[in-house]
């Protein structure tokens, strides 16, 4: 039952998703943007530590609940954590009405092809199965494209659906994130090329087969409009891929039908050294800002 509440809410609510899914790599950066430099702490335990005491603090916030956040993506160490003491998946959705979602992949191979692959994902069926256990929804894994290549971006296509399938046979939903890189020397070049791979690969999908995608914010307006529309699409979400809050904001309203996955551009301003008062003054606004972008079209 709890599965079919998410689905709907998950293919049809206005609102949007929350990223707070750095992992080992982006850590240390979103832990400076916090206020907490790379001298205030040793080792991936505690770095770690300090990145779970800032999710719970976005988690737990007033404004942070599926009146407007619909869905939030974990890191896994995030999952296997607290939430005022219940499993974060299981605080998430009890007590805030926000779906679970689990990033699985474990980084990227160095580019060839214009592309950067995923690593391989020892461990993923194992990983699902507890995933699922803990009340997780769906996951999420990204690649990155930097080139308008043909052959790149069939084979993170075909990375990407192939993983998909692997991870649908568990009972969950697949967030596809090919991400075109904003510093793409012909962004838009990239983006038509991934349009026809995404939608030849949706087309061949099992009837009763659902994904949902996560793409860069098109240079061509509606470009992913017939994404949205595909009867194999529960929903296409938007990463804010380095842009600020408020441009990613204001391209995101131009794009109808698409809706935030916004990570950095989330958390933007707030800080480890705010006032609890503070801190969720500021988140609210940016929750606000994001809502209104995933929900109110130009």
């Amino acid at each position: 039952m709890a599965n079919e509440k998410m689905l709907a809410q998950i293919s049809g609510k206005g609102g949007f998703i929350a990223a707070l899914d750095q992992s080992g790599g982006s850590t240390p950066g979103a832990l400076r943007l916090y206020g907490i430099p790379d001298s205030a702490y040793s080792g991936d335990a505690e770095m770690f530590r300090l990145m779970h005491e800032m999710r719970v603090r976005i988690m737990t916030s007033p404004a942070f609940t599926g009146a407007k956040v619909i869905a939030a993506i974990l890191f896994e160490n995030t999952m296997d954590g607290l939430a005022q003491d219940k499993p974060v998946p299981t605080y998430l959705w009890e007590q805030r009405g926000v779906i679970p979602f689990l990033k699985v992949d474990k980084g990227l191979e160095a580019e060839g092809n214009g592309v950067s692959l995923m690593k391989p994902i020892p461990g993923l069926d194992t990983l699902l199965t507890r995933a699922l256990k803990l009340g997780v929804f769906g996951t999420k894994m990204r690649s990155v494209i930097n080139l308008p290549s043909k052959e790149g971006i069939a084979a993170i296509v075909a990375q990407q659906f192939a993983i998909a399938a692997q991870i649908a046979a568990h009972g969950l939903m697949p967030i596809i994130e090919p991400e075109v890189s904003i510093k793409s020397p012909d962004k838009p070049g990239a983006e038509a090329i991934l349009l026809a791979a995404l939608t030849s690969k949706l087309d061949a999908l099992p009837e009763g087969r659902q994904v949902m995608l996560k793409l860069t914010i098109p240079d061509v307006t509606d470009l992913y409009a017939p994404l949205i529309k595909h009867k194999r699409v529960a929903r296409v979400v938007a990463l804010s891929g380095g842009y600020s809050q408020a441009d990613a904001c204001k391209r995101l309203a131009a794009n109808h039908g698409m809706i935030a996955s916004f990570s950095r551009a989330l958390t933007e301003g707030l800080t480890r050294q705010m006032s609890d008062e503070e801190f969720n003054t500021a988140l609210a606004k940016s929750i606000d800002a994001i809502y209104r972008a995933s929900t109110e079209k130009v």
